[in-house]
């Protein structure tokens, strides 16, 4: 190991009310692959709602998003309010709609949303350090009310969530699965990885090099703009 350490956000298990199945072990594949260790963090509140992920209707139950997400991770996984922004060098928060309706309300506010407290913290304190974090595929919606006005990402090219990204000051660049936008004045990476990709194979793509420009970003400001430029 190379003696870097990456907090993972979820939101929960599955794309459609959770954290996506497929983008987590893609991350968590190319974290390992680059030999850094991580932890996984998901908020320790109910999910908003449950959707069956065969008929996609409303299903009458009550889950923990925490209890869900560790499903995915084996059981490694604590609460979001447990991660501490100095034990890592970096943070990556993870797609799916739990991002929209657990990790924040977006689904229902659109520009008028708000981050889950804890969660909104964590990310901030992030921010604060000047570490480098990653969002990935509906996850750069967060990203407005964490880095400001001007921050660069992208979400893919999607027209109706590219507006309201924009009118909460955000600057997106439309792209496609393989490709990253990278902010270096807000050491921020983002990649649109399912909400363009249609396969494990395109969203390996784009996630892949999500994580190598992260982990590029744990580097000094200098070593990285000499990488960035090299």
């Amino acid at each position: 190991m190379n003696g870097k350490k990456v907090a993972v956000i979820l939101s929960g298990c599955g794309v459609y009310d959770g954290a996506d199945v497929n983008e987590v072990v893609l991350t968590l594949l190319a974290l390992e692959s680059s030999q850094v260790t991580y932890q996984c963090f998901a908020p320790d509140m109910l999910h908003h709602h449950i959707i069956n992920h065969i008929t996609g209707e409303v299903s009458h139950q009550e889950r923990n998003v925490l209890v869900e997400a560790a499903r995915m991770v084996r059981g490694e996984i604590k609460a979001v309010a447990e991660c501490h922004s100095r034990e890592f060098s970096a943070v990556i928060v993870l797609g799916g709609a739990g991002v929209a309706i657990n990790l924040s309300d977006f689904a229902f506010k659109g520009p008028d949303c708000d981050i889950h407290s804890e969660t909104l913290e964590v990310l901030n304190s992030f921010k604060d350090e000047n570490k480098p974090a990653g969002y990935l595929s509906i996850a750069p919606v967060l990203a407005p009310l964490i880095y400001g006005e001007g921050v660069e990402l992208t979400i893919g090219n999607d027209r109706d969530t590219i507006e309201i990204l924009e009118s909460m000051g955000a600057v997106h660049k439309r792209t496609s699965y393989d490709e990253t936008v990278v902010d270096v004045k807000n050491s921020l990476v983002t990649t649109p990885a399912y909400m363009v990709a249609t396969s494990l194979i395109e969203a390996k793509a784009g996630i892949d090099k999500l994580v190598k420009e992260v982990l590029s970003m744990s580097m000094s400001p200098r070593s990285y703009f000499l990488h960035a430029v090299g």
